[in-house]
């Protein structure tokens, strides 16, 4: 098994005829957890959209290996069958789907794409009822549409109980903290928390110390002006949080 997971190299990209990312290099290993910071307009949602393969987005320059295979010639569908999880800064509602049935649909899509039979009924509610009460949700809510007049605390939950149920490799959380009160920030923290193994990383995109005082970085990134400008490791939270990002 290669121990590097994620290799991003001089990745330039742009929305319409603007270039937001100009020149982004990122190695990330197995287990790491890397937190990428930086103001706003940085380019840090655009990483995390060019990663999962959002369509608007246009890269320019560079490459990016997942695994050892191009990521930029993966579809956004191969690249989650492939253990990519993307947890939104803001959810979208889904009306006239019901959770259990969009996690019925995207279970058995990435078993298929690897070659399982899909999960029975008994085996989906059973594995659903687990992930559930392990991010404190309730039961009924497998029977409401997708975030729908969801609460912001509910939204996050909801994305963790996702993730949780796709088992990812390199789960991405673009400001998974936005708009949440303390204890649903710690729900979401001990579920990421939980579900790191050795063999999984994760990415999260923050403005906030908060959240990384939770989830503990392996390395901390300072991206500026669509470039990584800083690296180090968690004892650059506090720099930042100290005197902001104009230092850099």
């Amino acid at each position: 098994m290669n121990d590097i997971l994620l290799e991003i190299h001089n990745l330039h990209a742009s929305v319409g005829e603007k270039e937001i990312l100009k020149g982004v290099d990122l190695t990330i290993r197995r287990g790491e957890t890397h937190a990428v910071m930086g103001p706003n307009g940085a380019g840090k949602s655009t990483l995390s959209a060019v990663l999962t393969g959002r369509p608007d987005y246009t890269v320019t320059e560079g490459s990016i290996l997942y695994d050892g295979k191009d990521l930029l010639a993966m579809t956004p569908e191969e690249r989650s069958w492939a253990g990519l999880f993307l947890s939104f800064q803001y959810p979208i509602e889904i009306p006239g789907v019901s959770i259990s049935t969009f996690m019925k649909a995207a279970l058995d899509a990435r078993r298929k794409a690897l070659g399982e039979d899909p999960l029975s009924g008994a085996a989906f509610l059973k594995l659903m009822k687990e992930k559930m009460a392990f991010v404190q949700m309730k039961p009924e809510f497998s029977k409401r549409e997708v975030n729908v007049g969801f609460s912001g605390g509910e939204k996050k939950k909801n994305e963790i109980f996702q993730m949780a149920m796709l088992d990812p490799v390199l789960s991405i959380l673009d400001e998974t903290d936005s708009g949440l009160d303390v204890d649903a920030l710690r729900i979401v923290a001990d579920g990421v928390n939980a579900l790191k193994t050795p063999e999984k990383s994760i990415i999260v995109i923050t403005h906030y110390q908060r959240l990384l005082d939770s989830i503990v970085p392996d390395y901390v990134h300072v991206l500026k002006e669509g470039r990584i400008v800083k690296t180090g490791g968690r004892e650059l939270v506090g720099e930042i949080e100290a005197r902001g990002y104009d230092i850099f």
